[in-house]
């Protein structure tokens, strides 16, 4: 008798693999996404409270991404996939800050859930000074993820 597999064995043997790559490879998938999703809302609350170090340090309102490099440990590693927005200090010594992560590989909804303080930013709320001058961001997206910063002028 000779040793070794059947090919009937080894088909049994595929087939189960490939069962268990089926059930396995789309939550993998999911988890990559739930991933990303988790980091771009960590950024966004890194960058609101960066906004609020600078207001209150620099008694301004920080006009471009980079003008927070100071006040984020990370500052390297972001700077090129966000974009800050403003609308400065009003009568009402009220200033509006929008920071919008500006790449395709997340959606404004899965940040949300990740991060309660983000949500969707329409591309055409946000159409005021700061990163980009008026154009809209690299994306065709017209809701992408980002959280608003609004502060108040104390001095």
């Amino acid at each position: 008798m000779k040793k070794g597999f059947t090919l009937v064995e080894l088909l049994i043997v595929l087939a189960v693999i490939a069962a268990l790559m089926a059930v396995a490879t789309p939550m993998a998938l999911n988890a990559v996404k739930t991933a990303k999703a988790s980091q771009v809302g960590q950024n966004l609350s890194a960058l609101k409270s960066a906004v609020e170090q600078y207001v209150y340090s620099e008694k301004a309102v920080p006009k471009k991404i980079s003008d927070l490099k100071d006040y984020l440990t990370n500052f390297d590693t972001i700077k090129d996939t966000y974009k800050l927005r403003y609308k400065d200090f009003d009568s009402t010594s009220q200033a509006i800050i929008v920071i919008v992560y500006d790449a395709a590989d997340v959606t404004a909804d899965a940040v949300a859930n990740q991060y309660t303080l983000a949500g969707p930013i329409t591309t055409n709320s946000i159409k005021t000074y700061g990163d980009g001058g008026d154009t809209i961001y690299g994306t065709s997206t017209t809701n992408l993820p980002g959280a608003t910063v609004t502060v108040m002028k104390w001095w």
